[in-house]
């Protein structure tokens, strides 16, 4: 799909916010274990934030929907928000705390993620759906699992109602209800949580990818690391695109620069493996700098990226 009117595509974003507590170490604790780390940094994050933080670094219209607590985490998203122009008119508020994600990050760029879901899991189906009705725009709609699904599917519901394309990353992995799969246009799923939903194990195989996609009635794309992704075309046919090799420092949140950037090159009417590529170009860019939202690319270098992509086809 396209703006159509030379406007930035408008991504509504449905899902959880987090502030992350990051400890670099040369490798994480067993049990019991006490090791020094290196280095300490906060920062914010939360799969929904993340994925909306990277869109908007990309020239889109952002809208967040989602909840926050009573406490001084839920004030630094929103001056967070605030700062790079998401708007949050959609955001709830709850008592108690907001969401927190303590992360251990090794020194070959491993990373080990503990979610604390807080006020998460306290947005409703029915605020959800609400927010989205009242957005300006809404041209792609994204999801995640780090609040409760039956939210996310109002959500999608009530964009689908507008026209847009609903794109799930179901994340952490978890059995998708059907109602949200019966709203669900796209799912992206890295191989891991493939593996774990679609109950193939460690099977990456074009036919397993094929036969997911076929009983999900959904598009997939799976991505792969520092292999690429995998994307099924509408024909079933399972097309893998490369990355170009980079140095890893931190993989926190390339995921999310993933779903993040594929959704606004969904959003643009980019042809989808050049919205792949895209994806794949701002994730591996992001696992060069430490941090989440930090180390994705600014706005500068992902109009720069996005340039590119758009060049190659």
């Amino acid at each position: 799909m396209g703006t159509g009117s030379g406007r930035p595509p408008a991504v509504a974003v449905v899902g959880s916010m987090n502030i992350d507590l990051i400890a670099y170490a040369r490798r994480a604790p067993g049990p019991g274990e006490t090791v020094i780390g290196e280095r300490f940094q906060s920062g914010f994050g939360g799969k929904g934030a993340n994925q909306a933080v990277m869109a908007r670094l990309l020239g889109a219209d952002v809208s967040f929907v989602g909840a926050l607590g009573d406490d001084l985490y839920a004030t630094m998203t929103l001056e967070n928000f605030a700062r790079l122009g998401v708007d949050a008119s959609g955001v709830m508020r709850v008592p108690g705390s907001s969401g927190v994600a303590p992360i251990w990050v090794e020194a070959d760029g491993t990373n080990r993620i503990i979610v604390v879901s807080g006020a998460n899991d306290l947005v409703t189906a029915d605020h959800a759906a609400a927010a989205v009705a009242a957005m300006a725009r809404v041209d792609v709609a994204v999801g995640q699992f780090e609040i409760p699904q039956a939210v996310t599917a109002a959500g999608f519901a009530a964009a689908r109602a507008r026209g847009a394309v609903t794109i799930l990353n179901p994340a952490p992995a978890a059995t998708i209800l059907p109602a949200l799969l019966a709203v669900t246009d796209w799912l992206i799923p890295n191989e891991v949580e493939f593996g774990m939903i679609a109950g193939t194990g460690d099977d990456p195989s074009d036919e397993a990818f094929t036969a997911f996609a076929a009983r999900t009635e959904a598009r997939l794309v799976v991505p792969l690391g520092s292999r690429g992704a995998a994307l099924v075309g509408g024909d079933g046919t399972v097309t893998r695109v490369p990355a170009e090799p980079v140095t890893a420092i931190d993989t926190t949140g390339a995921g999310d620069a993933f779903v993040g950037a594929l959704s606004v090159g969904l959003a643009l009417g980019l042809p989808e493996l050049t919205a792949v590529r895209l994806g794949i170009a701002c994730a591996s860019d992001s696992v060069t700098r430490p941090g989440t939202q930090t180390s994705f690319p600014d706005a500068e270098r992902s109009s720069a990226l996005l340039d590119e992509v758009r060049g190659r086809g």
